[in-house]
């Protein structure tokens, strides 16, 4: 009798599994039992079947010892044992790859795979295609082709499964076995059919045309398996994306009749695959969300899931489209599977309207403590989505994030909920000062230390502007004197910014930092000694460059540089100016965190784009002496897509040149390209100084070649020019199949698009976290003010967009962001010229029939101010 284990056992684990403290040794020891006469099949199959157990666990092993064993288990093919011989051949399956020899069995796998008994020939053939090799193939090709079209279902599924898994290994041999393939498919076994389509479509899968005609054939003259059919909608689906085939294909009509299937597996499949297309329209959407609807009503659970989330998906791109199902979502919140309810509420919150958030709101609390953290975190992003399209109703999520915030739960759940917070600060001046009240109670009692910092950090650039700043020191000190080594190094830095910020608070920010300096880590002290020093001074200019607006520099071009001035020692002074900027610049509190490494290892910082950039471009001769790469633009296409050449360009600025990378690829099989340069032409006093082409362009082998220009030194604020570009090459016609090249060429040419360079590519994007102290900091020397009328703009948001884009420079202070119903803006920008020298632009933008802008221009040398206004004008 068979020993019955409570449910408290089985969820500890202990008794619910027989061969948990198996050991390796003594299975193999026991294995001998298989040498013995007569065979007992009782004890045989469960000592296989712990060798079976022990090799899924991961066991490693050994040549020898599993040779022996499979040696030994041979002897059992003599028993006329059913499930004994099935369990052989599971063993020979597990065992193919680890023991030598496993040939031995061939014979007898051949002779059960052809024999009368049908319980063991499917089994066999499966076992049998899993020792073969490609030599071995050639002998039993034979049998495999009668076995695909064998009448018993069972044997055909196998043939065709196990053709599957050796097209990976000569896919020639099994190639020859489609005609046999076509036969099963045509067969009344769902699961025969299915696996007949799998094999067809795998040997088909790289030719198009072919693929076509096998889908043309099956939707045509129909299928009985629903099975089959789920894999008919995927195949026509990715020839759909692939061929980016519109909406009137036959291919999409195929799928939306599937919508009509009997099968509910195949209905769902065909309103998956049409919600998941890129670029389908509302109306394409609605007869599968329609279909998705009725699921949500089914009265099995798998469905009602499946609707949901699927509804979910679609949510996110076109929230009406799901708000025909609002009510069917809404009577899922009550549903008893907790997975279900939290996604039919998230789905709610992307498609209710304004009215109905409070409403839901309370729905979700009154569950929100019963469903997992994975889930509670799908719920708070579908608030923050909420939060950012109706703006008003921030309290409510506050009060609401502020008390899952209380709730226990993993880093990754908490995490969501700070960045949540964050985001309604930042998008909601008003919400501030209750989000800092929620975050600041919030690190009272925080574990996470990525978490802390982050709001420290938030605390540090926020509080110091809020109307009583006083009232936050508490909780940053407290973490000074309760938190590990980082936090106090982080809570060290915001109260630098409050002295900084507030003259009144300075004395007892200075008391507190005295105190910091007595601290047990380095880190911590040096910061405190640091800031105290700086802070002591009482300047303003100091403040910005030292507290505000820390380095804005590339970390790896940094090293490089400190390392490179080590090597080659000098008189003069490091210059920072000789250290490659920051190129993606560090968002305001909007970046992802990383989950937190394990590690203790710190992580190494992946170089930039403008880095890699930088190493290529040093590794070329000609390039070598032009200093550091200032600035690398986005490619710009100058060619259209479908043409024969297919080139775009990147813009490389240095301090007195520009270098244009054009990286060219040759979309012709009958062609090889040599020697190819790009010839440009410039409309201003730019200079083309050198040319460094590609050698050879192969057929859809990306290449690149070089363009040297020199910008006018006698006029400076020559920024913008247009280059006329003609790309010219050796052409050598050549075998499409082979790729030889004929001996000899001809000279060609093909125009390209022109080339802009405007102002933007000569400033670097730089962003200052306090505006109005960097705008102290560099003065009012060189500044020029002058005013523009914007005639064609109608909006702010289209003014400021247009702004930022055209001078390429980083809005600050959230400025980008136009508040609704506003009829004035000031909008702030930061860079760096070419040169080093910083810039900030000060735009005030008033609307009336068109947009009136006034622009102020600070820097530290007046011919970027001249350069800036002129380019504006």
């Amino acid at each position: 009798m068979i020993k019955k284990f409570d449910k408290k056992d089985e969820e500890s684990g202990s008794g619910s599994n027989p061969f948990q403290h198996l050991e390796k040794s003594a299975v193999l020891q026991e294995a001998r039992i298989f040498n013995e006469t007569p065979i007992n099949p009782r004890r045989c199959l469960h000592i296989l079947t712990k060798i079976i157990y022990l090799l899924n666990q991961g066991e490693h092993f050994g040549t020898t010892e599993a040779t022996e064993a499979f040696f030994a288990m041979t002897r059992l093919f003599q028993s006329n044992d059913q499930t004994l011989r099935r369990m052989c051949y599971l063993t020979i399956k597990e065992m193919a790859n680890i023991s030598e020899d496993v040939i031995i069995v061939t014979s007898s796998l051949t002779k059960d795979m052809t024999g009368k008994e049908d319980v063991y020939r499917g089994p066999a053939i499966r076992a049998l295609c899993r020792i073969t090799d490609t030599t071995m193939l050639q002998a039993i090709e034979r049998y495999m082709k009668q076995a695909i079209v064998d009448k018993v279902p069972s044997v055909s599924s196998s043939a065709l499964v196990s053709s599957l898994h050796m097209v990976k290994m000569s896919y020639d041999v099994v190639k020859r076995w489609v005609n046999e393939a076509q036969e099963a498919a045509s067969s009344d076994n769902i699961m025969v059919q299915y696996h007949a389509l799998g094999l067809l479509y795998h040997l088909r899968k790289n030719d198009r045309l072919a693929v076509t005609k096998m889908l043309n054939k099956f939707t045509k003259s129909g299928l009985k398996s629903p099975f089959a059919y789920c894999m008919l909608i995927r195949i026509a689906s990715k020839l759909l994306d692939e061929t980016e085939g519109g909406h009137d294909s036959p291919l999409f009509d195929f799928i939306e009749s599937c919508l009509r299937n009997k099968n509910e597996m195949v209905v769902y499949e065909a309103a998956s695959a049409i919600v998941h297309m890129p670029n389908c329209t509302a109306r394409e959407l609605a007869p599968a969300v329609s279909v998705l609807q009725l699921f949500c009503s089914s009265p099995k659970a798998a469905l009602r899931y499946a609707a949901v989330r699927t509804l979910n998906k679609v949510a996110m791109k076109h929230p009406s489209a799901v708000t025909a199902c609002n009510l069917d979502l809404e009577n899922l919140i009550t549903d008893s599977n907790r997975s279900i309810a939290t996604l039919a509420i998230t789905t709610l919150l992307k498609t209710g309207s304004e009215s109905s958030v409070d409403r839901l709101m309370k729905q979700i609390s009154s569950f929100v403590s019963e469903i997992s953290d994975e889930f509670k975190v799908v719920v708070v992003q579908a608030i923050s989505a909420l939060c950012q399209k109706y703006p008003r109703k921030h309290s409510v999520m506050m009060n609401f994030l502020s008390n899952m915030l209380r709730d226990d739960g993993g880093f990754e759940y908490k995490r969501a909920i700070v960045d949540c917070i964050i985001s309604i600060i930042e998008e909601n001046p008003e919400s501030k000062e209750t989000g800092l009240a929620h975050l600041c109670e919030f690190i009272e009692d925080c574990e996470h230390t990525v978490l802390a910092t982050k709001i420290l950090h938030l605390l540090g650039k926020e509080g110091p502007r809020t109307p009583q700043p006083s009232k936050y020191i508490r909780f940053i000190f407290n973490r000074v004197v309760l938190e590990s080594e980082a936090v106090r190094a982080a809570a060290v830095s915001a109260l630098a910014k409050f002295g900084a910020q507030n003259d009144d608070l300075l004395p007892s920010v200075l008391v507190l930092m005295q105190r910091c300096m007595m601290d047990s880590d380095d880190e911590v002290r040096d910061r405190a000694t640091f800031y105290m020093n700086v802070l002591q001074q009482k300047q303003k200019a100091l403040n910005a460059a030292y507290i505000f607006n820390g380095l804005s520099v590339s970390i790896p071009g940094l090293e490089k540089s400190l390392h490179q001035y080590t090597l080659d020692p000098s008189e003069k002074p490091f210059d920072m100016k000789t250290v490659p900027l920051a190129t993606t610049p560090i968002t305001e509190q909007k970046t992802e965190i990383a989950p937190v490494a394990t590690s203790k290892l710190p992580e190494k910082l992946a170089p930039s784009r403008q880095d890699i950039y930088q190493e290529q471009l040093a590794s070329i001769p000609e390039f070598q002496a032009l200093g550091t790469l200032f600035k690398s633009s986005e490619p710009v296409q100058l060619t259209e897509a479908e043409t024969e050449y297919v080139v775009r360009c990147v813009k490389h600025t240095f301090a007195r040149h520009m270098v244009f990378q054009f990286d060219c690829t040759n979309t012709l099989n009958d062609q090889l390209l040599q020697k190819v340069v790009v010839q440009m032409e410039p409309s201003e006093a730019y200079e083309v100084i050198q040319y460094v082409p590609a050698a050879s362009l192969p057929y859809s082998q990306p290449g690149s070649c070089y363009t040297l220009v020199r910008l006018p030194d006698d006029d400076p604020t020559a920024v913008s020019c247009t280059f006329s570009c003609t790309m010219k090459y050796l052409v050598r016609d050549c075998d499409p199949n082979t790729g030889e090249p004929d001996d000899d060429g001809y000279d060609d040419e093909y125009v390209l698009e022109d080339l802009e360079v405007t102002v933007a590519d000569h400033i670097q994007k730089v962003l200052k976290p306090n505006f109005g102290a960097a705008w102290e900091e560099v003065g009012d020397e060189n500044e020029k003010e002058e005013t523009f009328a914007l005639a064609s703009v109608r909006t702010l948001d289209e003014a400021v967009g247009n702004i930022v884009s055209f001078l390429g420079m980083q809005p600050c202070e959230r400025s980008d962001k136009v508040p609704e119903n506003k009829n004035s803006h000031v909008l702030f920008l930061a860079g760096v010229f070419r040169g080093g020298h910083d810039a900030l632009v000060r735009a005030r933008l008033a609307l009336a029939d068109g947009v009136t802008m006034q622009v102020t221009v600070r820097s530290g040398e007046e011919t970027v101010v001249d350069v800036i206004l002129a380019s504006v004008g």
